[in-house]
């Protein structure tokens, strides 16, 4: 929150102005700065969008932007012709109709410009006194529209499209240790990986990050069957028998499930998307059975909501307006799980942590809340990074979960371990994905359709005051009406 400014008895307001639309350089030119061009910045983790502070007087203002050397207005906001051509303005009111900073409002969605004072957001309006255009929202011709095409697009397009030209999908023996097998997943990137089970001659299962954060919980527990020792030797198909205990304990929430959850080259798009949301997995396997007795299956490749995705966005690139929803601002659209306002109902409470909370109160949101990620904060709720469950797995590398307790670690230190530059994934790798509550939905897309990105956290811009969260499975329950 800043603080209103006096200068020779004047009343100062900062105000934030925003260019979300992209750009290499950006400037700002207005009545304020005597229509000089001031640098803007780009937002951490935007590189698409360019912000910058300025402390204007109350009362009438316009103002241009300079993107790459060429004028530019934002046609979201109010804008009038005057002697230099199109201009935005604002309005600021007296002071005496300020309220109190204390109130933390909420930033106008799609706006260019915001300010941290709710009367301010309120003044906004073209020089005539009228008011802006309100905020587009989501019909429902236009929603089922989109969802009827995309819903032909998936049920028209088969599972062997998700595979690549080339690549190595990874099972793993239930009879190897589970340390060992926690070890390979950290060195090798991956968050889950299918089980085989060679005397029955078949996938059985798999082994994900949840199965370790059980098994770090089990070791931290008191009275726990399991020591340190045994986990040296502990196969996995031990450790499938001795979930099921475990399993109870968590309201039947596991990460390995009693029969393999799996897809054929020749499903839907639609059938394997199902079978992810439906089953609360990560990845389904594509498995070819030869045979017809499904002997000898051929593990194929690992589907995900992510390589479905990509398939659509790539479809669609050429033809955006056949989907009305796409170009709609994503808090336009009920999708994501967003911090409720002070006095909404029965809205789901966004989970997040501070660095100082401990590890084993981590784990325990990750598992309880049943989400696969929890934004890490700061005292004002501005994001610093994010914890999720895969990166459990980086405490297998050196056994370093053999000299860590889980009440006395801190999330801090958790993301010490993860991020250390020896380690496969490097120090360099970006974990945090953003987006901006302004940005459209086409845009949300083509981002979580990059490998690695399974989820973006709505901020604010310039604060990166968190706001909610978007993940992959909250995109397709969206898409697919489900």
């Amino acid at each position: 929150m800043y603080a209103r400014e006096m200068e020779s008895g004047m009343v100062l307001i900062p105000t934030r102005f925003v260019w979300p639309y992209g750009g290499r350089v950006v400037y700002i030119s207005g009545s304020f700065t005597g229509w000089t061009q001031w640098p803007m910045t780009p937002v951490e983790g935007c590189p698409t969008v360019f912000q910058t502070i300025c402390r204007l007087p109350p009362g009438y203002h316009q103002y241009k932007f300079v993107v790459d050397g060429e004028w530019r207005h934002d046609e979201h906001q109010p804008f009038i012709n005057n002697s230099i051509g199109i201009v935005n303005t604002i309005l600021l009111t007296r002071e005496s109709e300020y309220l109190s900073p204390m109130l933390s409002p909420q930033v106008p969605p799609g706006s260019s410009m915001d300010v941290d004072n709710e009367a301010f957001q309120r003044a906004v309006r073209l020089s005539d006194g009228t008011s802006p255009e309100p905020f587009p929202t989501i019909s429902d011709a236009d929603l089922e529209i989109s969802r009827h095409r995309i819903a032909v697009f998936m049920s028209a397009h088969k599972a062997y499209e998700l595979l690549p030209d080339s690549g190595k999908v990874i099972a793993l023996d239930v009879e190897l240790p589970v340390k060992q097998a926690f070890h390979i997943l950290h060195e090798q990137g991956i968050p889950m990986a299918p089980l085989w089970d060679f005397s029955k001659g078949k996938f059985v299962g798999v082994l994900s990050a949840l199965d370790f954060i059980l098994i770090m919980r089990e070791l931290g527990s008191h009275g726990s069957n399991l020591t340190e020792e045994e986990l040296e030797t502990h196969t996995i198909s031990a450790w499938k028998e001795a979930k099921s205990y475990l399993k109870s304990q968590i309201n039947g929430q596991g990460a390995v499930s009693s029969q393999i959850i799996q897809a054929g080259p020749d499903d839907s798009l639609n059938e394997v998307a199902l079978k992810i949301l439906q089953n609360g997995v990560a990845t389904v396997p594509i498995i070819h059975s030869p045979s017809a007795d499904a002997s000898n299956p051929q593990l194929l490749h690992l589907a995900s909501l992510s390589g479905i995705l990509k398939c659509i966005c790539r479809f669609f690139r050429h033809s955006p307006s056949s989907l009305p929803v796409l170009q709609l601002p994503i808090s336009a659209i009920p999708l994501g799980t967003w911090v409720p306002k002070i006095g909404e109902p029965n809205r789901r409470p966004l989970a997040m942590l501070r660095p100082s909370a401990s590890l084993s109160a981590a784990l325990n949101l990750l598992i309880q809340a049943q989400v696969s990620s929890v934004p890490v904060v700061d005292d004002n709720d501005s994001l610093l990074d994010i914890y999720s469950r895969s990166d459990i797995t980086s405490l297998a590398r050196d056994k370093i979960y053999t000299h860590l307790n889980l009440e006395e670690t801190t999330i801090h230190q958790a993301l010490q371990y993860r991020d250390d530059p020896f380690s496969s994934f490097g120090s360099n790798t970006q974990r945090c994905f953003m987006c901006l509550r302004s940005d459209p939905l086409i845009k949300v897309l083509e981002r979580l359709a990059q490998p690695g990105v399974r989820r973006l956290v709505i901020v604010e811009a310039g604060s990166k005051h968190v706001e909610g969260i978007i993940s992959l499975g909250d995109v397709f329950r969206f898409l697919m009406g489900s």
